[in-house]
């Protein structure tokens, strides 16, 4: 017959068969410190600290930011570290090749080129350039050194895209704030404004804008101001629509908080995000608006250039004197394409589902 054992009874034989040392170690009472055990070990973080961890883990993003400083401080410093004076004609120096001292035995960088008969030819020695002056990346028709004039340029451009956006944020966020919040007829009404703005091409307004104010950099910054903030109020509007209808915002309206308070303090805060990606996108849009209305000629007049006037001047030489087009589109493609890769971090980094 099997013995059947009852589970206390087969216990007990399986802790006399352990030993009394193996005993004393299943008998230890196992300590547990309930206040170490709570303790958070890491700092808490706030929404911008979080969100700059996110975008630390995107290479993309981080290797285009320090593009972005780097080229705006370039720009910021262009009357300091520019070579020559971007307006100053030498018509003995034009169309010379780029020459850059220690990189002479680059051919894209000895200030040599072949002529039309087939020959390698020194163009600065044939210029009688000085000994010791260098033009690094060549000069114009006129023999205004290329570098100083794209150092100029980026900062022109720059300054108008980032005047631009400013403008397109102020009435961007204003407008869709109130389109947002009162909705129904005003909703209505403004949101039907900013169809017949929308639908009006920016180069008919430009055209028109022309007819008033003089081609230059004010006239560019209000024809893009005029269009570009249409974006930027139709995001905010339903970002206003959305979060109207949370609890601490209606919290704070039966409290008797004004308006303008729960906009700037409830409102504004929780789509800053949407709103600084929004802006990164903005501001590469202005600047190739601005480099396209100067490449066609009825943006920045000589003799300041924007990297657009530049493109302009040397397309129309660019079989025989490829380097007057080759830089100022490598600038404004780098300045495009950084600011991009950093709106698309940006944009990854704000949100709190995108898992990084």
């Amino acid at each position: 017959m099997s013995k059947k054992l009852y589970a206390s009874e087969y216990n007990q034989a399986l802790l006399d068969s352990i030993g009394p040392l193996d005993n004393q170690l299943f008998n230890q009472e196992l300590k547990i410190d309930s206040d170490e055990n709570e303790k958070i070990s890491t700092p808490s973080l706030n929404f911008l600290q979080d969100a700059w961890r996110r975008l630390k883990k995107n290479k993309g993003a981080m290797i285009s930011l320090f593009v972005v400083i780097a080229i705006i401080l370039l720009a910021v410093a262009a009357p300091v570290i520019a070579p020559h004076s971007p307006f100053q004609q030498n018509p003995s120096h034009s169309n010379l090749p780029p020459k850059i001292p220690g990189l002479e035995w680059f051919s894209w960088f000895d200030g040599k080129s072949v002529n039309r008969g087939g020959t390698l030819v020194d163009n600065y020695e044939q210029a009688g350039v000085p000994e010791g002056v260098y033009y690094y990346l060549g000069t114009d028709s006129l023999g205004r050194d290329l570098l100083s004039r794209i150092l100029y340029g980026t900062r022109i451009s720059l300054i108008v895209a980032f005047v631009a956006v400013l403008i397109n944020l102020v009435f961007g966020i204003i407008y869709g704030l109130i389109s947002g919040w009162f909705g129904g007829k005003v909703d209505t009404f403004m949101q039907r404004i900013l169809e017949i703005l929308s639908g009006i091409p920016n180069l008919v307004i430009v055209v028109l804008m022309l007819l008033v104010l003089k081609p230059g950099i004010t006239s560019i910054i209000i024809t893009i101001a005029l269009t570009s903030w249409i974006t930027m109020s139709r995001v905010v509007r339903a970002q206003t629509i959305r979060l109207k209808q949370e609890e601490y915002v209606q919290a704070a309206r039966v409290l008797g908080q004004s308006t303008l308070k729960i906009m700037f303090k409830h409102l504004l805060p929780n789509m800053l995000g949407i709103i600084i990606v929004q802006v990164m996108f903005a501001i590469p849009s202005a600047i190739f608006f601005e480099a396209f209305l100067s490449f066609i000629g009825i943006g920045i007049p000589a003799p300041n250039a924007s990297l657009g006037t530049l493109l302009n001047d040397g397309y129309q030489t660019f079989r025989f004197l490829p380097h007057l087009m080759w830089y100022p589109a490598a600038m404004i493609s780098i300045i495009m394409l950084s600011f991009n890769l950093l709106a698309d971090g940006l944009r990854d980094a704000f949100d709190p589902k995108m898992k990084v």
